[in-house]
């Protein structure tokens, strides 16, 4: 069990990430390609995955073990930026962090030579790792990259309404269940016994859709407290490199799309909400809010996830480029009512 102790101040400090972490989702997917568990939602993307990869996975997996320790250099906090950032925020580690976590890698596993040159702050081994992490994302995780974030944002939607509708204690109590808030203590199944104490620090929470089972922190105590959890999958969530259907090839979607009263739903869905609020707000009934919701999520632009008793719609990126204007590069969503070209987000 992993216990995150928390005080009156880390409780202020709270944050929810903003977007998915290109390199933690590097990581935890190369966990997923290796394992057989959660084979309905990622079988499709292991094959694909697969038959785009070379030699990254025999480099990676010097690193990577399927479980237990991998080093914490690996994932930098500038992965919330994007994965260019993230690798050169990696290949500026400083070489005392290098060799202390090649070292602790090389207590549960022998090492190759490249690892151990690695270890040792040596620059071809450096470049050879980021050739491999920038070839893996480009395979792994760039092409499935709007799926991937569309569903961080839905889980950082959830979040944020349970901290605006609670606080932090119900923000924390909003947890997956594998994670069980007992103030002033978070606890959470995990693979070892270990307490972190945030002392002030704050914690970032940082939703991921291809980590599984139990949350991942870094091993070093002193580096910025993170916690990273898996986001709730479906059968709908399985990760695919057209998560929108095409208008062109399916007229009828955008024929069931265009109306008064579903670009309302639409604009109301962009602030993110309950059916029961939706059908509130825009002024129809329960049943009739749940319809519309669906019309739009079968069409790409909605993403539904449920958050305790209620369902929370929240929008795609497409939906909300829809909303900032983008209507007009797709055809026929110009019938809209201009009023739904606003920014609502």
């Amino acid at each position: 069990m992993l216990r995150i102790h928390f005080t009156g101040l880390d409780l202020a400090r709270i944050r929810i990430a903003a977007r998915p972490d290109a390199l933690w989702e590097s990581i935890l997917s190369f966990h997923r390609l290796r394992d057989k568990r959660g084979a309905s939602v990622f079988r499709q993307w292991r094959g694909e995955t697969r038959t785009r990869l070379n030699g990254e996975t025999r480099l990676l997996a010097s690193l990577v073990p399927t479980r237990g320790y991998f080093p914490d250099f690996l994932t930098p906090p500038e992965g919330a930026i994007g994965v260019e950032p993230a690798i050169e925020a990696l290949r500026e580690t400083p070489d005392h962090r290098l060799h202390r976590d090649i070292r602790l890698l090389g207590k549960q596993r022998s090492r190759q030579a490249w690892v151990h040159a690695l270890g040792e702050g040596d620059t071809g081994a450096i470049g050879r790792l980021i050739g491999s992490l920038r070839s893996y994302h480009k395979a792994a995780i760039a092409p499935y990259w709007p799926h991937v974030r569309a569903q961080i944002e839905a889980d950082r939607a959830a979040r944020g309404r349970a901290l605006l509708d609670g606080g932090a204690d119900q923000l924390l109590t909003s947890l997956p269940p594998m994670m069980r808030w007992r103030s002033p203590v978070l606890e959470a199944d995990y693979p070892v016994d270990r307490d972190l104490y945030l002392s002030g620090r704050g914690l970032l929470l940082q939703p991921s859709f291809f980590c599984r089972s139990t949350p991942v922190t870094y091993y070093d105590r002193e580096l910025s407290p993170v916690l990273v959890y898996p986001v709730q999958h479906t059968e709908e969530s399985a990760p695919s490199t057209a998560p929108v259907r095409s208008y062109a090839e399916d007229p009828a979607s955008l024929g069931k799309l265009v109306g008064h009263t579903r670009s309302a739903v639409l604009q109301t869905i962009g602030q993110g909400c309950t059916t029961s609020e939706l059908a509130r707000r825009v002024g129809v009934s329960a049943a009739s809010a749940s319809q519309h919701a669906s019309v739009l999520r079968e069409a790409g632009l909605v993403l539904t996830l449920r958050h305790g008793n209620a369902v929370l719609h929240t929008l795609t990126p497409l939906g909300a480029a829809l909303l900032r204007g983008g209507a007009a590069a797709v055809p026929g969503i110009g019938e809209l009512p201009a009023a739904t070209t606003g920014t609502a987000r």
